[in-house]
């Protein structure tokens, strides 16, 4: 502790030196004899002087000094020990990559391993409430479900989804889900961990475990036993070898213990009980705080208490006959310059900027006091669509023309049933940022509902008949554009998944066949 002390602010420690100055000038001021000294003979001066001693006694020119010190190494900033900054996230982000290859239906962990990893990703969830996750699909190929996110409910509602069934390419490729993963925290401030559940990792992706150099922790959970179990099909068999006999598929430990030795990977097997989730969420956070520890934390300032100290010396300078009157003024101003503290009460607001009193809004789910706190038009703007105000959130978006603007008010557009300005809105967010799978997505959304309110329109004087209105069609002849990079916050991720009028398990197995096509023609 000692050691770390220093102070943030070094500069302002001349106020102390300038005290010592102030009380050194006013004792030589008072001093008579040596003021006159040069000007009388010494011995004439003795019969002058009134008072031949030197004062003594407590003086307010000490008081003034002592103030003035204290303020200096108030502002200073003493500090020797560090501290998270506000509004940085407590928990570390987390991206869940589930195996989807066939073998993940295998029986031998009740009642698929598939079945048994979604549970332990629901028991994850519930031990990291408000953490934000995001989920990863792969087999042959890989592909994104849901990017960072804090809606649990979102995230349960697409992992129920998952299934062999949707892969577009068959097999495993592990190293290309690493990637994925990789790509989902490349944007974030702090280091975050990338959970593999799968029943095995090929040899083929040792490469990419042992040679990784990100800033992210990796962990795997093998899913299934060494016995190993038969495989359920979609019809509900199970599958067969060429010779008619089921397929008995086993866990590999050795090669997840060959893995542990030649990487950085933290391997663990799947439990019955919840050892494995409590290892994994303490795992996450204890490898967090390290590396937060490391780049992402600040000096707490200390001056701040010695404030109080200041304030109750100023209470005396309002002492009979201590004529200090400009001594307010003077610590007035100091304290403007002390750096407040977010964590403090309501009062501290004064402290902060418009847009930190809306982010502690926003933090705390208040989203209509933070739409009126915020100036950024973007954050007011997503403050009002989470508070249910799209009108007004669509004015918010409306004072940027980034694409990103143009995609939120498609969005808000969509939540008030108005899919021919939303069609507009998308196709500019579209034309500046070509291949946005998102906008993409949301504009075809809102033409298939366009469509629909002009058959509803057409067919007002008679009945719909055989229409189900769950029933999606897709259109393979349309063009493509080319992918691009998404760039996008994390509540804008879920504005689209929100949007979604459409089956979970519909809408991916179609955005995984379109990525996976193409991936083939790049």
């Amino acid at each position: 502790m000692i050691a770390d002390f220093h102070f943030l602010r070094p500069w302002w420690l001349l106020a102390v030196l300038a005290a010592g100055l102030l009380v050194w000038l006013m004792r030589r001021q008072s001093d008579m004899r040596s003021r006159w000294k040069h000007l009388i003979a010494p011995n004439l001066l003795d019969h002058l002087l009134i008072d031949r001693g030197r004062q003594s006694g407590f003086r307010p020119v000490y008081l003034v000094a002592g103030l003035i010190a204290l303020s200096g190494l108030a502002a200073a900033g003493p500090t020797w020990e560090r501290e998270r900054p506000p509004f940085v996230e407590d928990t570390a982000p987390l991206v869940i990559a589930v195996d989807l290859g066939p073998t993940m239906n295998a029986t031998d962990i009740s009642p698929t391993r598939l079945e048994r990893a979604k549970l332990k990703v629901r028991d994850i969830m519930a031990k990291r409430k408000g953490a934000r996750t995001a989920l990863v699909a792969y087999a042959g190929s890989a592909h994104m479900v849901l990017p960072l996110t804090d809606d649990a409910s979102l995230i349960s509602t697409y992992l129920a989804a998952l299934s062999p069934a949707l892969m577009p390419v068959e097999g495993k490729n592990t190293a290309k889900a690493l990637e994925a993963a990789e790509a989902a925290l490349a944007d974030e401030p702090a280091p975050g961990t990338i959970l593999f559940l799968t029943d095995g990792i090929e040899q083929s992706a040792f490469t990419a475990f042992s040679q990784y150099e990100g800033r992210n922790d990796l962990m795997v959970l093998g899913i299934g036993t060494e016995a190993g179990g038969p495989v359920k099909t979609e019809s509900g068999a199970y599958l067969t070898d060429g010779t008619g006999a089921r397929v008995l598929a086993r866990l590999d430990v050795d090669a997840l213990q060959e893995l542990r030795s030649s990487s950085s990977a933290q391997v663990a097997t799947v439990t019955l009980d919840d050892g494995d989730v409590d290892w994994i969420v303490r795992r996450i956070q204890t490898s967090f705080a390290q590396r937060t520890e490391e780049g992402l934390t600040r000096w707490r300032d200390m001056g701040w208490y010695l404030t109080i100290v200041v304030a109750i010396l100023v209470a005396l300078t309002f002492r009979r006959g201590h004529h200090v009157r400009w001594l307010g003024t003077v610590v007035l101003i100091l304290s403007f310059h002390m750096p407040g503290r977010a964590e403090a009460a309501d009062f501290m607001d004064l402290w902060l900027t418009p847009d930190q009193q809306g982010q502690r809004a926003f933090s705390r789910g208040d989203y209509a006091a933070a739409a009126e706190h915020f100036s950024d038009p973007e954050w007011r703007g997503v403050s009002l669509y989470r508070a249910g105000r799209y009108q007004d959130a669509i004015d918010a978006f409306a004072q940027s023309t980034a694409p990103e603007s143009y995609f939120n008010q498609g969005n808000s557009l969509m939540h008030l049933d108005k899919p021919e300005e939303a069609i507009g809105a998308y196709q500019q967010a579209l034309k500046q940022r070509t291949g946005w799978a998102e906008a993409k997505a949301n504009l075809a959304l809102a033409e298939r509902r366009k469509e629909e309110k002009d058959k509803q329109e057409d067919d007002k004087q008679q009945e719909a008949a055989g229409l189900d209105p769950d029933e999606v069609q897709f259109d393979d002849k349309a063009k493509h554009g080319k992918e691009g990079e998404v760039q996008t916050g994390a509540q804008t991720a879920e504005m689209w998944m929100r949007n979604i009028q459409v089956s979970p398990a519909a809408l991916l197995a179609r955005k995984f066949a379109i990525e996976a096509s193409q991936e083939d023609r790049q």
